[in-house]
């Protein structure tokens, strides 16, 4: 006699929206996937833009926007948009964004926007942010594109304000405008070479060496 058993059907298991995966989609680019540190992506906006703290904080928010806005976008799209235009797509969402920014800039932060100058509108060059979208938002659902865009966009954002930071403390003796050492009765004029583009690359080379040492990140032969 045969007995028959009867075959229950398979029940999916929906991810968590904050599980372990998810939480390294923001973790990793902060530290050991850092877009600036590890992939050295970004470094033009992060030579121009880090004199002072105040503009390199509304490049990082313009950039967090862009990015994590694209990737969604193009996430919800990658399934209808054609290989051969991929790029030019995304390009065209990327300004989209871009230009939001730009005017949002100009009504609310009209002197920063003016500080930040044409290295906004460069946002939609940015590598970091075609980057992502090529590598992760063409392949992956927006929840997961949407914590990619904020993680990367925090991890540039971090190394933007590390630098201007140190580039404005050393250069003008002020953090955000408010002169520091004046208050403490110091007479500090300032170092020249951390105003220039010079002083930018010293910075943001000590902050790759002392990130890369820490973590014993060794190049591949």
């Amino acid at each position: 006699m045969s007995t028959s058993t009867i075959e229950k059907p398979a029940v999916k298991v929906s991810e968590p929206l904050f599980g372990k995966k998810q939480r390294k989609l923001i973790s990793n680019p902060l530290d050991g996937d850092n877009p600036i540190t590890v992939q050295v992506l970004g470094i033009c906006s992060a030579l121009a833009v880090t004199v002072q703290m105040k503009p390199a904080l509304f490049m990082a928010l313009g950039v967090m926007f862009v990015l994590t806005m694209s990737n969604l976008f193009i996430s919800l799209m990658r399934n209808i948009i054609p290989s051969r235009v991929r790029i030019i797509v995304q390009l065209v969402v990327v300004s989209t964004f871009v230009i939001l920014v730009d005017q949002i800039f100009k009504a609310y932060a009209y002197e920063v926007s003016k500080e930040l100058s044409v290295f906004v509108n460069l946002i939609v060059t940015n590598c970091i942010i075609m980057g992502r979208l090529e590598a992760f938002a063409m392949g992956n659902k927006p929840w997961p594109s949407i914590l990619d865009g904020i993680g990367n966009a925090l991890g540039y954002g971090a190394i933007l304000m590390v630098v201007a930071f140190i580039r404005e403390i050393l250069g003008s003796g002020s953090i955000f405008g408010f002169k520091v050492f004046n208050e403490l009765g110091i007479n500090y004029t300032g170092n020249g070479v951390m105003v220039l583009p010079v002083g930018a690359s010293i910075v943001i080379g000590l902050v790759i060496w002392a990130q890369r040492a820490r973590n014993g990140y060794k190049e591949e032969a």
